[in-house]
């Protein structure tokens, strides 16, 4: 293997809180820029014990462990007898060490700490898994994966306190050959007239969240604001309190399409609580509520509120489902656990794999957006309020 510095290796470098999470496309290069780190980290620092952790031992054979020791190769700082293949561990000279195992192993996960962690595609292992090691390693934690759908790093890690985020591309691989890359680019044209290569291009060409194959409600597309010449036409609220969040979404009308935007997404709201945040966004019109909650409707209205229960027939979710597909859908930018659930919300499956008509994933925004659409188009001629 030819080592070269990238920009990938620059960006990766200058990372300097505890857990360091890199999504990124594919041939970024962040995986074997990940590793080269740990092993000038584990040559110049006596005594370091260092994890690199995957889903299993055949997928580290042909990820990272295939990585390490290419990469040790072309340094030319390998030594067949500091190579334990049998447990597969690299001792250094100085004491540190680079071990590999896998999440299938439960005697691992619970077993010795360490200073230093990697789990390579992290997106395949669960979030137990990676509790499990993160609480046994007092050092840097290291993530890396392809954003194919939303997952738990997504959910409880990005954005917290002392971690790093970054999102890398082919671009930021300069060694890559041009044959990889202009293969790569293909997708790029492909995407204008195919929902799987938009999707591709979007998750391996640009690092960015994808759709789940099977996905519920797969053709929206985010918008930045609302424009001034959207119509208001009504909200929808699906009621939570401890567990589940309440969840009100404002639908709009522009041109022959549809707008989504979140308004609210709160546990341990109750009606009084619910209210005052109604008034607090200036929701002086129609709302559509989960009519499983006739009593918090009926409080609601003596609160000065236009509320009333949405009408469920027989398979209401399935047609919900299908009457946001058979519309153009906008979702605001501001909207992240309305984007969050769509991403994550798709059809259940059964032994076989046969799909089913039963939705699965966390609903409580799309149910408050697929109220709104319902009633909506059940009576087209419901009021609508201009936006100015």
């Amino acid at each position: 293997m030819d080592i070269k510095r990238t920009k990938a290796l620059t960006k990766l470098r200058k990372l300097k809180n505890r857990t360091k999470i890199i999504r990124g496309g594919t041939s970024a290069g962040k995986t074997i820029c990940i590793i080269l780190i740990l092993i000038d980290y584990a040559i110049k620092n006596p005594n370091k014990e260092i994890s690199i952790v995957a889903e299993s031992v055949p997928a580290l054979r042909r990820g990272a462990l295939k990585d390490f020791l290419s990469i040790m190769k072309g340094l030319q700082r390998y030594k067949e007898n500091q190579f334990n293949r049998s447990i597969l561990k690299y001792e250094f000279t100085n004491g540190s060490y680079i071990e590999f195992f896998s999440t299938d192993q439960p005697d691992k996960l619970r077993g010795a700490r360490r200073t230093d962690l990697f789990i390579n595609e992290c997106n395949n292992v669960n979030f137990e898994a990676f509790n499990q090691l993160a609480v046994r390693t007092s050092g840097s934690i290291w993530l890396d994966y392809n954003p194919s759908v939303l997952f738990w790093a997504d959910k409880e890690l990005i954005g917290q306190p002392n971690t790093d985020f970054i999102v890398l591309t082919y671009k930021d691989n300069e060694v890559l050959p041009k044959s990889i890359v202009n293969e790569i680019e293909k997708a790029k044209v492909k995407a204008k007239d195919s929902t799987y290569w938009s999707n591709w291009w979007k998750v391996y060409g640009l690092g960015q969240l994808g759709n789940l194959e099977g996905v519920c409600i797969p053709d929206w597309k985010e918008i930045n604001t609302i424009p001034n010449d959207a119509r208001l036409l009504n909200f929808g609220m699906d009621f939570g309190y401890s567990v589940d969040p309440t969840s009100i979404i404002a639908l709009y009308k522009y041109n022959e399409s549809y707008i989504f935007d979140e308004v609210a997404y709160n546990k341990g709201l109750l009606n009084s609580d619910i209210s005052n945040l109604l008034k607090q966004n200036n929701v002086n019109n129609t709302v559509y509520a989960d009519s499983a909650e006739p009593k918090s409707i009926a409080e609601l209205r003596t609160y000065g509120h236009q509320i009333y229960p949405v009408t469920k027939g027989r398979d209401s979710i399935v047609y919900g489902i299908n009457l946001i597909n058979q519309n153009i859908i906008y979702v605001t930018q501001r909207s992240k656990n309305l984007i969050r659930e769509l991403q994550g919300y798709v059809w259940s499956t059964d032994k076989a794999g046969n799909i089913l008509q039963k939705p699965k994933g966390a609903d409580h925004a799309i149910d408050a957006a697929r109220y709104s659409l319902m009633m909506q188009l059940d009576n087209p001629n419901k009021g609508e309020y201009y936006i100015y």
